[in-house]
Order: C-alpha cells, then structure tokens, then sequence
C-alpha cells in the first residue's frame, strides 16, 4: 500500500482557516495539527464551524489527519500535577480528534526524570493509559506513542524500550506507535548505515508486533547520531541522509503507513516532493 506524505500545519486563525490552505499549498497527502497550545496545558473547545469544515475538507482530499498532543505530556513525571496535567491533556486532545475525525493523537512517552522514579513512573504510565484507551472505540483515533530523543530518564527512547511501554498497558490493541527518524538517530539507532534503517524498523516490529506502528514523522537531524539532541533538518540535508529515507519506504512495516515531515515549514513542499520521489 502506497504511503500518504504530509506534514504537520498551523492552526493559527482557525483549524480549517490555517490547515487547509497549508495542505494545498504543500501538496500534503496527509496533516497532523496541535489542537491546543503544544508548549502549555490549555485545552480550548475548538470551533463547531472550523471542525466541520475541516473535517470535510481533509475527507475531500482524501487526507488522513492526527493530532499531536501538547509537548509537555509527560505521564511518568514525579510530580503529580504534570500527570494530572497530562491525563486531561490527552483527553482532551482524544475527543477533539474525534471531534474532526483523526486518525490517532501522538503524545511523547515521557520521563521519569530521576532513577529512584523510574519504577512508579512506568505504574504511572498504566494508571493514566489504561483508562484512556479502555474508553476508545474501534472506529475512533488510537494512541500513538512516540519514543523521545534520549537524555535524562526516557521512559522509551530506543525502540527495545517500547516493549516495556507496552507491556505496562497490557499491550492493549488502541496503544500504537509513531516512530520519529531524528529521535531515534539521536538516541542511538544509526540509520545511515547501509541496513540500519531495515535493522531498527525489524526490532520495532519484532518488539510491539505486526500492525503497531501507526504514524512516522520523517525528520533528518542537524546532530550525530546518539546525540540525544532533538533538532529537525531538511530531508537528506541532515546528518541521516537520504538513502536511509528511500530504505524505510522498502520495509514492510511501512505499508500503507503514513509520513508527516517536521522539518523546518519552509522545506515542507520539497520534503514532500523527495519523500515522494524515494517511495
């Protein structure tokens, strides 16, 4: 199955106002959108007429749309206001994707910040996740979590510890994966290397199982590999390159699966058109 190339779009001045134009403009085949404040805790309502217009906009174009949830959700935080934070964050973000019919609702796997947390935050992770997903209908968004770049405490970073991840949710079937090039370049998977990008989406499949991975941001990075630095560069301007691309089209997990570029917006358009060209 042919994979559907996108990225993510603003929002400012209204959800379909913003997006779809932006859509267009990039020619994305796919969009993921933030639905509240991606660096704060709000969680506006949303605006019926933008969500409907949206909504038919993205089912005209034939766009599956996601929606990214605050970068501040961090359920196995220490402290107990960032996880009750989070916990009506990722609700929140839940019902407006299904309010504009999304597909899945990406959220980092978050920190445990400090080792001697590391054992309440993965029970953390099962008290605020379970809930969620038990109350998600098949036809609704899933839950896709993303891995981090590394550093600190990451509860998932290199793709062998979402087996962890997923276990403390019972590997529950609404729990999927959106799995980033650049995060998992800086936590150490060297996809550069001939084979490497095959050698990390085997052990992401051989992990979490067939039919996991849901979403892939397709990033290259300004920084070395196991850097643990979060930087996005321009696809096959980085330090990942553009073969690594073209040899995540030829593995299987990627069937059908689709690709949102977070690379700087103004690169979007030729990050697209060269994804496009190495499918």
């Amino acid at each position: 199955m042919t994979n559907q190339v996108g990225a993510h779009a603003p929002v400012a001045g209204g959800l379909a106002k913003a997006a779809l134009p932006y859509i267009d403009k990039v020619s994305a085949a796919a969009v993921q959108v933030y639905v509240g404040n991606p660096r704060g805790w709000a969680r506006p309502p949303g605006d019926p007429l933008q969500d409907e217009a949206f909504t038919a906009g993205c089912h005209t174009r034939s766009v599956p749309a996601y929606v990214h949830a605050s970068l501040l959700v961090n359920v196995g935080s220490p402290t107990a206001a960032t996880v009750e934070q989070s916990r009506e964050v990722l609700t929140h973000a839940l019902l407006r994707a299904a309010a504009i019919g999304a597909r899945g609702v990406v959220f980092h796997a978050g920190s445990a910040v400090d080792a001697e947390h590391a054992p309440a935050a993965m029970r953390q992770v099962r008290e605020v996740l379970l809930p969620l997903l038990d109350a998600l209908p098949d036809d609704g968004p899933r839950l896709l979590v993303e891995p981090s770049a590394g550093g600190g405490r990451s509860l998932a970073a290199r793709v062998e510890d979402l087996g962890p991840y997923l276990d403390a949710v019972d590997r529950h079937p609404r729990l999927g994966v959106c799995f980033d090039t650049c995060h998992a370049w800086a936590a150490g998977h060297d996809l550069a290397k001939p084979g490497g990008m095959t050698l990390t989406l085997d052990t992401l499949v051989q992990v979490c199982g067939p039919d996991r991975l849901g979403l892939v941001h397709a990033n290259d990075s300004k920084d070395p590999v196991g850097s643990t630095r979060d930087r996005h560069e321009a696809i096959g301007q980085g330090t990942i390159g553009s073969e690594a691309f073209a040899e995540m089209f030829r593995h299987p997990a990627l069937s059908g699966v689709p690709i949102i570029v977070e690379t700087p917006g103004e690169t979007h358009a030729a990050d697209i058109s060269l994804l496009r060209g190495l499918r």
